[in-house]
């Protein structure tokens, strides 16, 4: 994922946002992160890991994994989580939590969680749709959160699901011959789904002339873009087709869904509709 230019809050705005929690705290306000109980694999019952993830993204690969409990802190309108402003309520929810799930270039989760004086688990998540990428992270949280069996449900679940989302797109190649396709480095993985031959990346940076000029070069049927980082139109006057392509899932917390949504933008603008 990228490293876009990152706004920090102060810890000291932190800090007294978290004293104002523990304030309230004191008064009698309810806990909204009990621990509900789950059988482990030797039938024992032990408590399931309250997570907090930073965005949906993150959220979404600890429920894939197999967490029930998952809290996010950045609403899923904000495109670009760096620039969020953690707020008190924010602060409450680390607090309570086991493992705090934030990318590398969301640096004030370290903040919130030193902060809100919790002890959970810092963990940093390989935020990567790749397919085989994605799978292995879940099933590294799986392990990590003590839920390897959902993890593993939930792979054998999506590998079913991403093969047939490979299928429905082959039989949609235009003349029947994998499409060029120029890509957003981040939007790659959807390129791999489709099977589409990559002639061409760019990103995070703007496109620079030079870069315009041989991409250009390259007649890249479509463009797959990144709606989080969108710099506008790549590839004008090109012919190219271009194709947002979402990265994070939605508050449903849902990340095949992401996946469904990709192919079906990109099967529409193979079909040149």
């Amino acid at each position: 994922m990228a490293h876009p230019r990152v706004r920090i809050p102060s810890l000291l705005a932190l800090t007294l946002g978290a004293a104002l929690v523990l304030a309230t705290a004191g008064c009698g306000s309810s806990d909204t992160s009990a621990k509900s109980a789950s059988p482990s694999s030797d039938g024992k019952q032990k408590s399931a890991p309250v997570v907090v993830a930073t965005t949906t993204w993150e959220g979404a690969f600890a429920k894939a994994a197999g967490a029930r409990d998952v809290k996010v802190i950045v609403p899923p309108s904000v495109h670009h989580a760096p620039d969020y402003d953690p707020k008190p309520s924010d602060l409450a929810a680390v607090a309570g939590a086991d493992f705090v799930l934030y990318a590398p270039f969301e640096p004030y989760a370290a903040k919130i969680k030193q902060a809100a004086g919790s002890k959970a688990k810092l963990v940093e998540v390989n935020l990567d749709n790749d397919a085989d990428k994605a799978t292995a992270e879940v099933a590294s949280l799986g392990k990590l959160f003590g839920t390897q069996d959902a993890a593993a449900r939930w792979k054998t679940s999506f590998d079913a699901e991403y093969g047939t989302l490979q299928q429905d797109l082959k039989a949609a190649w235009p003349g029947g011959k994998a499409p060029a396709v120029v890509a957003q480095v981040f939007s790659t993985w959807s390129a791999k789904m489709a099977g589409a031959e990559v002639v061409g990346t760019y990103g995070p940076e703007a496109v620079t002339a030079q870069q315009l000029a041989e991409l250009s070069k390259k007649k890249p049927a479509l463009v797959l873009d990144n709606v989080h980082m969108t710099t506008g139109t790549v590839l004008p006057d090109s012919g190219a087709k271009q194709i947002e392509v979402v990265n994070y899932p939605d508050k449903d917390l849902d990340l095949l869904a992401v996946y469904k949504a990709a192919a079906a933008v990109v099967k529409k603008g193979m079909s040149g509709s």
